[in-house]
């Protein structure tokens, strides 16, 4: 207490840390004193400073996991964060897993993407285990709602659809219609060909763009090579992308392709030869974005 109170008078906070001190004695008070950053309120009174030290009101930092980021990536944004307390650098993914209480689980998909405030120097792995439990919660809440009739049969198969939902879709209205064409996909025994696997199957090989040769590269994740779900997710799905693998939309729609209108949208198709002029369109739409309504100057 009385370093604290020294270091308070020296900041300027309070006036004379001995007298407060001595009135914390006269009055037999012992405040615990709770570590952590705090924000002193100007003109706050001995009294008041010293309730925020007793009660905990610690300042909260704040990190950001976005809907669609990559395990990796959650990974880089706590390694860069200054008030997270790194207990995790240079550990492998396995190894993460394993000191989480996870081992053999592969991680991606498996963090529920937030934002998540904690008191200066919080670990790493307390942040962790909370995205962990949050995706294992929202998961299972997902599940529990689930439509019936579809085509697979774990909560893990839907998180893994999920995950390509939240990848494809840029705008929120589409996730349901974009799960609705790979539902209609997997019932037929048709490939799902999406970008996004076979992005994700590169790893640091992809460029920036997609190649013929990524499309038919096979890999484990190169939907155009292989049917069925990739073995795991892709990227950390949120909750409106759970609740539309497991609701897809009821739709003939088979196709999906941008518009090319520099809004996210997509035009959805039952056959083929309607697909196929849509990608023209988009195609025509790259090369004279001068020309389309809407797009991006």
């Amino acid at each position: 207490m009385r370093g604290v109170l020294s270091r308070l008078e020296v900041a300027g906070a309070v006036r004379n840390s001995r007298a407060v001190l001595w009135y914390l004695r006269l009055r037999g008070a012992r405040p615990r004193m709770q570590a952590g950053v705090y924000e002193i309120p100007p003109a706050a009174s001995p009294e008041e400073i010293i309730a925020l030290f007793a009660e905990g009101k610690v300042v909260l930092d704040e990190i950001t996991v976005i809907e669609g980021a990559t395990f990796a990536e959650f990974l880089d944004a706590l390694d860069q964060h200054p008030h997270v307390t790194h207990t995790f650098k240079g550990k492998t993914p396995a190894q993460i897993m394993s000191a989480l209480g996870h081992p053999g689980q592969n991680p991606e998909g498996e963090f529920f993407p937030d934002s998540y405030r904690f008191a200066a120097n919080t670990t790493d792995a307390i942040i962790l285990g909370l995205a962990y439990e949050g995706m294992q919660r929202t998961l299972a809440a997902a599940w529990r709602t689930r439509a019936a009739d579809l085509p697979f049969d774990t909560p893990y198969q839907a998180l893994i659809l999920a995950s390509m939902v939240e990848k494809e879709a840029a705008l929120k209205s589409e996730r349901a219609l974009i799960a609705g064409v790979f539902v209609n996909r997997l019932r037929k025994g048709m490939r799902l060909q999406s970008d996004p696997t076979v992005i994700y199957g590169l790893g640091d090989k992809y460029d920036g763009s997609i190649h013929t040769r990524d499309l038919t590269a096979d890999t484990s994740y190169n939907t155009y090579t292989r049917e069925g779900l990739p073995p795991t997710p892709i990227a950390l799905p949120g909750r409106e992308a759970l609740l539309a693998a497991v609701h897809p939309a009821a739709t003939d729609a088979l196709f999906f392709v941008a518009t090319g209108l520099g809004d996210g949208a997509h035009h959805f198709s039952s056959t083929l030869e309607e697909h196929n002029a849509a990608v023209q369109t988009y195609l025509a739409r790259l090369r004279h974005p001068q020309h389309t309504s809407g797009a991006q100057p």
